[in-house]
Protein backbone atom coordinates (compact mmCIF):
# COMPACT_ATOMS: atom_id res chain seq x y z
CA UNK A 1 0.00 0.00 0.00
CA UNK A 2 1.33 3.44 -0.89
CA UNK A 3 1.87 5.84 1.97
CA UNK A 4 0.60 8.85 0.00
CA UNK A 5 3.59 11.07 0.75
CA UNK A 6 5.14 12.61 3.81
CA UNK A 7 3.64 11.91 7.20
CA UNK A 8 3.42 15.68 7.66
CA UNK A 9 1.49 16.23 4.43
CA UNK A 10 -1.68 18.27 4.81
CA UNK A 11 -3.29 16.30 2.00
CA UNK A 12 -2.51 13.00 3.72
CA UNK A 13 -3.83 14.30 7.04
CA UNK A 14 -7.03 15.53 5.38
CA UNK A 15 -7.59 12.17 3.73
CA UNK A 16 -7.04 10.34 7.02
CA UNK A 17 -9.40 12.73 8.81
CA UNK A 18 -12.12 12.06 6.20
CA UNK A 19 -11.76 8.31 6.77
CA UNK A 20 -11.96 8.83 10.54
CA UNK A 21 -15.10 10.99 10.26
CA UNK A 22 -16.65 8.38 7.96
CA UNK A 23 -16.00 5.75 10.63
CA UNK A 24 -17.56 7.94 13.30
CA UNK A 25 -20.62 8.62 11.13
CA UNK A 26 -21.01 4.94 10.25
CA UNK A 27 -20.78 3.91 13.88
CA UNK A 28 -23.15 6.65 15.04
CA UNK A 29 -25.78 5.69 12.47
CA UNK A 30 -25.47 1.92 12.88
CA UNK A 31 -24.81 1.41 16.61
CA UNK A 32 -27.54 2.42 19.08
CA UNK A 33 -25.20 2.03 22.06
CA UNK A 34 -22.73 4.48 20.53
CA UNK A 35 -25.49 7.05 20.08
CA UNK A 36 -26.55 6.61 23.71
CA UNK A 37 -22.94 6.97 24.87
CA UNK A 38 -22.41 10.10 22.75
CA UNK A 39 -25.45 11.78 24.30
CA UNK A 40 -24.46 10.66 27.80
CA UNK A 41 -21.05 12.25 27.15
CA UNK A 42 -22.69 15.49 26.02
CA UNK A 43 -24.84 15.47 29.17
CA UNK A 44 -21.89 14.69 31.44
CA UNK A 45 -19.68 17.43 29.98
CA UNK A 46 -22.61 19.86 30.13
CA UNK A 47 -23.21 18.96 33.77
CA UNK A 48 -19.52 19.46 34.58
CA UNK A 49 -19.57 22.88 32.94
CA UNK A 50 -22.81 23.85 34.71
CA UNK A 51 -21.45 22.70 38.07
CA UNK A 52 -18.10 24.43 37.40
CA UNK A 53 -16.02 21.36 38.21
CA UNK A 54 -12.98 20.04 36.40
CA UNK A 55 -14.07 18.92 32.96
CA UNK A 56 -10.85 17.01 32.19
CA UNK A 57 -11.67 13.72 34.01
CA UNK A 58 -15.18 13.72 32.53
CA UNK A 59 -13.91 14.32 28.98
CA UNK A 60 -11.21 11.67 29.41
CA UNK A 61 -13.69 9.06 30.64
CA UNK A 62 -16.14 9.89 27.85
CA UNK A 63 -13.38 9.64 25.25
CA UNK A 64 -12.32 6.26 26.67
CA UNK A 65 -15.83 4.82 26.52
CA UNK A 66 -16.46 6.16 23.00
CA UNK A 67 -13.08 4.96 21.73
CA UNK A 68 -13.67 1.48 23.15
CA UNK A 69 -17.13 1.39 21.58
CA UNK A 70 -15.54 2.23 18.21
CA UNK A 71 -12.99 -0.56 18.71
CA UNK A 72 -15.80 -2.91 19.75
CA UNK A 73 -17.67 -2.12 16.53
CA UNK A 74 -14.52 -2.74 14.49
CA UNK A 75 -13.79 -6.04 16.25
CA UNK A 76 -17.36 -7.23 15.71
CA UNK A 77 -17.18 -6.34 12.01
CA UNK A 78 -13.89 -8.17 11.54
CA UNK A 79 -15.09 -11.22 13.48
CA UNK A 80 -18.27 -11.34 11.39
CA UNK A 81 -16.19 -11.04 8.22
CA UNK A 82 -13.76 -13.85 9.03
CA UNK A 83 -16.23 -16.10 10.85
CA UNK A 84 -19.75 -15.72 9.40
CA UNK A 85 -20.84 -18.95 11.12
CA UNK A 86 -21.12 -19.21 14.89
CA UNK A 87 -17.83 -20.08 16.55
CA UNK A 88 -16.88 -20.18 20.23
CA UNK A 89 -13.76 -18.07 19.67
CA UNK A 90 -15.75 -15.47 17.74
CA UNK A 91 -18.15 -15.23 20.65
CA UNK A 92 -15.23 -14.93 23.08
CA UNK A 93 -13.71 -12.06 21.08
CA UNK A 94 -17.03 -10.19 20.89
CA UNK A 95 -17.89 -10.77 24.55
CA UNK A 96 -14.44 -9.70 25.73
CA UNK A 97 -14.63 -6.50 23.72
CA UNK A 98 -18.11 -5.75 25.04
CA UNK A 99 -16.76 -6.40 28.53
CA UNK A 100 -14.02 -3.82 27.97
CA UNK A 101 -16.65 -1.22 27.07
CA UNK A 102 -18.66 -2.17 30.15
CA UNK A 103 -15.63 -1.83 32.46
CA UNK A 104 -14.88 1.62 31.02
CA UNK A 105 -18.51 2.69 31.33
CA UNK A 106 -18.78 1.56 34.96
CA UNK A 107 -15.47 3.25 35.77
CA UNK A 108 -16.72 6.41 34.09
CA UNK A 109 -19.83 6.34 36.23
CA UNK A 110 -17.59 6.14 39.29
CA UNK A 111 -15.58 9.14 38.13
CA UNK A 112 -18.77 11.05 37.33
CA UNK A 113 -20.14 10.29 40.79
CA UNK A 114 -16.91 11.40 42.48
CA UNK A 115 -16.61 14.60 40.45
CA UNK A 116 -20.21 15.64 39.85
CA UNK A 117 -22.22 14.50 42.87
CA UNK A 118 -20.44 16.61 45.53
CA UNK A 119 -20.81 19.73 43.37
CA UNK A 120 -24.45 18.90 42.61
CA UNK A 121 -25.15 18.34 46.31
CA UNK A 122 -23.51 21.65 47.18
CA UNK A 123 -25.54 23.46 44.54
CA UNK A 124 -28.83 21.92 45.67
CA UNK A 125 -28.33 22.55 49.39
Amino acid sequence: MKSGGSAWSGRRFGRSARFAWAGLRQTYTSQPNFRIEVWCAVFAVGAALWLRVSVAPIVLCCALVLALELVNTAVEAVVDLVSPQWHALARTAKDAMAGAVLVAAVGSLGVAAAVLLPALWARLT
